[in-house]
Parts: structure tokens; sequence; C-alpha cells
């Protein structure tokens, strides 16, 4: 294929001699986050106002981090279908239930059953509903959707 028809943007950075942002996303990419993740970075953020000198480094990530992203609300509109912020309760293949909530690439330090939404296993299920059955890339199982729900999970 010639040159001609390869977007730049899909070049992996190593290729294409860009550096990758501090999340970890390839340049150009948007670094998507829910709002409730933004909340809790800016009350990170607040807590460490007061010792500036100390946290010099900590305070420019989390700004860092503030100014790459954009904020999608997590609105149920189809309440039964995974978007980011749902948290997704799934079947394995063994019976075996799992639950995850689809976050932000940054919110993952958070923890709580995170899983970014650019990860394989973040990609299946977006978009998915209720009763369906999703493959992982890279995975030899599949998962079937049992629940989703929408809330803030606290701050």
């Amino acid at each position: 294929m010639s040159r001609a028809f390869v977007k730049e943007d899909t070049d992996i950075p190593e290729r294409s001699r860009r550096t990758r942002s501090a999340s970890g996303l390839p340049p150009g990419a948007l670094n998507y986050m829910t709002a409730s993740g933004e909340r809790r970075f800016r009350k990170r953020l607040a807590e460490l106002g007061g010792n500036a000198a100390d946290h010099s480094a900590e305070i420019a990530r989390l700004e860092g981090i503030l100014a790459s992203v954009s904020v999608i609300e997590t609105l149920a509109v189809w309440p039964e279908s995974v978007a980011l912020g749902a948290k997704v309760t799934v079947r394995a293949d063994d019976g075996q239930l799992e639950t995850w909530r689809i976050v932000g690439v940054d919110e993952l330090e958070f923890g709580d059953g995170a899983v970014s939404w650019i990860s394989p296993l973040g990609k299946a299920l977006l978009g998915a509903e209720v009763g369906e059955r999703v493959r992982v890339a890279g995975e030899n199982r599949s998962l079937t959707i049992v629940k989703v729900e929408y809330g803030d999970p606290g701050d």
C-alpha cells in the first residue's frame, strides 16, 4: 500500500518518532475520563495545594492529567448498554461472575474494579447490551453481560 493512504495519527509512536502522552495513549488520541474521575483528581489536587513545595511533581502530574482529559458525563441513556462509567457484571464461560467499571486510562489508579475503555476487555464490553455475549481480544473465553448499572462510585 502506498504511504499516501496511511494516516499518520495511526502510526505507533515508536515508528513515527513521536512520544506517547503521560497517560500512555498514542498521540492524537482523546483522553476520556468520567466526571467522577475528574472530581477525584481535582479533590486530590486541592488536598496537595497547601504543600505545593513538597508535592510539586505530583501537582504537575495531576494538572497535566486534568489538562489532557475529555470528560464524559455518564448518562444512562440506554441503561441496558455499556458506556464509559458503567459498572458491568458479566458471567464467564465457567459460570463465575465478574464486575468491572469502565473508566478512562488515568482513573485506573483509583482501582475499585476499574478497567480502561481502551483495554481489550473494555473494548469488548463497550456498546454491549444485557444478555449479549462478547469475546475479549487475545483471550480464549467469552463473557455474557448480566447487568449494567450507572451511578457515581463515590469520591
